[in-house]
C-alpha cells in the first residue's frame, strides 16, 4: 500500500502479506536454521534415525538427510530452499546431503550475527563467495589421486558412505555388490570415464535378509510370464522389444458396427482372431523366442504365442525397456510390421524365478551388459527401503570417484583444514569481507561439532584436539567417533570423493547467499476451496422442497 496525497493506493491483492527489511531476513534465516536443526542429529556414524509419518499414516524410518527433508511436508518458502540444497547434492554427489543442509543453516546463523553488527548483507554474500572459491581451491589441494583399479580403496569409499545407516551391519557385502555393479557400467570415451548410475536397476523384494541381496549381470523385471503354457526358461534368447499393444485396435473415433445376421458375427470374430494370429506369426517369423511388451497382450495373442513356444512379458516399464535395449542390443519397436531379425536383442538365458514369494523374470548373459540389476532383500519394507537408499549413496560415490579419480579424508579432516586455512585467508583480506570469510570458517566447524555431539563426545575438546593435530601438519587427522580419539582417517579407511565435498560447499553457500539477499517477502492470499453446499455432499440443494421441487417449482 502506498499513500498518494493522503489517499491509500492498493497495489497488492487484498489479504496479501508483506514482510520487509530485518524482519524478512530474520524470518527466512530462522526457517532455514530450523530445517538444519531437524537433520543435525542424523550426521555421522552414530547419528540417530527419524521416524516420519505422513498424512496417510505411511511410515518412513531413515537417517538419510534428503529423504527426511522430502518426507517432511515443508511449507515455508525459505525452508524449501534448504530442501532443494539437499536434493541437488543427492543428484550430483549422492552423499553429503545432511552436511550441506547443516552447513547452510550455520552460514545463515553466522550471517545473522554480522547483520546485527550492522554489516550489509551484500558485503556478507561477497565474503561468502570469496570463501567458497577459496574452499574449493583448498579441497583440490587436499585431494589425493585414487587408483580406480584399487578395489580395496574403492570399497573403503563405499563403506564410508553407508556408515551410520541401518544397512551398516552388511556394509562389506553391500560394498562388494555396489563396486561390481559400477564396474559393469563404466564407459570410456576418449580417455574420459563416465558412470551413469541410472543404468543400474534396483528391484526391492521383502522377505529374506539383507545378505540375500544379489547382483544380476543383466536385467530383472518385476513381472511374470503372461501365460501358463509358455516356457519358463529360454536359452539363447532372441528378444523382441515391442512398444505397441498386441491387441485388436480400437477406432480413434466413435464407431458403430451393426450386425444383423449370425454369419456376419462369425465373420467379424474370425477376422479378429485372424488378426491376432497374424501378430503371433509375425513375431515367430522374425525369429524371436522372447517378447517383452511395454503395453498389453490380448489373451488370444498369448494363446498363439504359447503354441509357438514363445515366452512373453507384458506392461514392462519404459525405463526397463530402454535398459533392455542397451543391454541386449535390441531395438524398441513401435510397430510389428517393421519387426525383423536385425531388431532383436540377445541374451544367454531368460528365466522366470521365484523371489520372496513373487515371480520375477531374469535376463542374463546379455550381449552388452552395460545395464545391471540389484535385487534388494530385507525382512521388512522399512529395511528394504533403507538398504536401497544406502545402495544409492554407495553407487553415486563410487561413480564420482571413478569418473574424477580424486578423494579426500573424511571424519572431519577436510573440514578442519578448511576452517584453519580460511581463517588464515581472511587475515589477508582488507575490506569488510574479511569478517564474512572469518564467520564462514567458523561455520565450517559445525560439521565437527555435530559429529562429536552425535557421538556423545565433548565438541570443544574434539575441536581443539583436531585443530592442534592439523596445526602440526597432520592434514588427514580426523575424529574416530568410536574411540573418541584423533586418528589418521586415510589409514582408517574413512575416505570421501572430492566431488561430494565440493558440492556440499557450493550448494550450502548458494542457498545461504540466496536467502541473505532477500529483504522483502510478499505472500499472496491463498485461494480458499469453495464451500460445500448445505447438507454436505449430495445434500438437498437450497430451495428444494420435500416434494423434490426446486425453488417452489413442481417436481420434474
Amino acid at each position: 500500500m502506498a499513500a498518494l496525497g493522503g489517499i491509500p493506493v492498493l497495489i497488492l491483492k487484498e489479504g496479501s502479506e508483506r514482510t520487509r527489511g530485518r524482519d524478512a531476513q530474520s524470518a527466512n534465516i530462522n526457517a532455514a536454521k530450523a530445517v538444519a536443526s531437524a537433520v543435525r542429529t542424523t550426521l555421522g556414524p552414530k547419528g540417530m534415525d527419524k521416524m516420519l509419518v505422513d498424512s496417510l499414516g505411511d511410515v518412513v524410518i531413515t537417517n538419510d538427510g534428503v529423504t527426511i527433508l522430502k518426507e517432511m511436508e515443508i511449507e515455508n518458502p525459505a525452508a524449501k530452499m534448504m530442501v532443494e540444497v539437499a536434493k541437488t547434492v543427492d543428484e550430483v554427489a549422492g552423499d553429503g546431503t545432511t552436511t550441506s543442509v547443516i552447513l547452510g543453516g550455520e552460514l545463515l546463523k553466522k550471517a545473522e550475527e554480522l547483520i546485527e553488527q550492522e554489516l550489509h548483507p551484500s558485503i556478507i554474500t561477497r565474503g561468502y563467495r570469496l570463501a567458497e572459491e577459496k574452499s574449493k581451491e583448498i579441497l583440490d589441494e587436499l585431494a589425493v589421486n585414487v587408483d580406480i583399479n584399487d578395489d580395496e580403496l574403492l570399497k573403503k569409499i563405499a563403506k564410508t558412505a553407508i556408515t551410520g545407516k541401518l544397512a551398516e551391519a552388511s556394509r562389506d557385502f553391500l560394498a562388494e555388490i555396489a563396486l561390481k555393479a559400477v564396474r559393469s557400467i563404466v564407459e570410456e570415451d576418449g580417455g574420459k570415464r563416465t558412470v551413469d548410475v541410472d543404468n543400474i536397476s534396483v528391484e526391492k523384494k521383502m522377505g529374506g535378509k539383507v545378505g540375500e541381496t544379489m547382483l544380476v549381470q543383466g536385467m530383472v523385471l518385476d513381472k511374470e510370464v503372461v501365460h501358463s503354457g509358455m516356457p519358463k526358461r529360454v536359452e539363447g534368447a532372441k528378444i523382441a522389444l515391442i512398444n505397441a499393444s498386441l491387441e485388436v485396435k480400437k477406432t480413434e473415433t466413435s464407431a458403430e458396427l451393426r450386425i444383423t445376421r449370425t454369419d456376419q458375427l462369425k465373420a467379424f470374430l474370425d477376422e479378429e482372431e485372424r488378426e491376432m494370429r497374424e501378430m503371433a506369426l509375425k513375431i515367430k517369423a522374425s525369429g524371436a523366442n522372447v517378447v517383452i511388451c511395454q503395453k498389453g497382450i490380448d489373451d488370444l495373442v498369448q494363446h498363439y504365442l504359447a503354441k509357438e513356444g514363445i515366452m512373453a512379458v507384458r506392461r514392462a516399464k519404459k525405463s526397463d525397456m530402454d535398459k533392455l535395449a542397451k543391454a541386449t542390443g535390441g531395438k524398441v519397436m513401435t510397430s510389428l510390421k517393421e519387426l525383423n531379425e536385425d531388431d532383436l536383442g540377445y541374451a544367454a538365458v531368460v528365466e522366470e524365478r521365484k523371489v520372496g514369494g513373487d515371480k520375477m523374470v531374469f535376463i542374463e548373459g546379455c550381449k552388452n551388459p552395460r545395464a545391471v540389476s540389484i535385487v534388494v532383500r530385507g525382512g521388512t519394507e522399512h529395511v528394504v527401503d533403507e538398504v536401497e537408499r544406502a545402495l544409492h549413496d554407495m553407487l553415486m560415490v563410487l561413480g564420482s570417484t571413478i569418473e574424477e579419480g580424486k578423494a579426500v579424508a573424511g571424519g572431519g579432516a577436510a573440514e578442519t583444514e578448511l576452517a584453519l586455512r580460511l581463517k588464515e585467508y581472511s587475515a589477508s583480506l582488507t575490506g569488510r569481507e574479511q569478517l564474512a570469510v572469518e564467520k564462514y570458517a567458523e561455520a565450517v566447524e559445525v560439521v565437527l561439532r555435530a559429529l562429536a555431539e552425535n557421538s556423545g563426545l565433548d565438541p570443544i575438546d574434539m575441536l581443539v584436539a583436531l585443530k592442534a593435530a592439523h596445526e602440526h601438519g597432520d592434514k588427514t587427522a580426523g575424529l574416530d567417533v568410536y574411540s573418541g580419539k584423533i586418528m589418521d582417517m586415510w589409514e582408517m579407511g574413512v575416505i570421501e570423493p572430492l566431488r561430494t565435498k565440493r558440492q556440499v560447499v557450493q550448494s550450502a553457500t548458494e542457498a545461504a547467499v540466496m536467502i541473505l539477499r532477500i529483504d522483502d517477502v510478499i505472500m499472496s492470499k491463498r485461494e480458499s476451496m469453495p464451500s460445500p453446499p448445505p447438507g454436505g455432499a449430495g445434500g438437498t440443494p437450497p430451495g428444494a422442497g420435500a416434494g423434490g421441487g426446486y425453488g417452489g417449482m413442481p417436481p420434474y
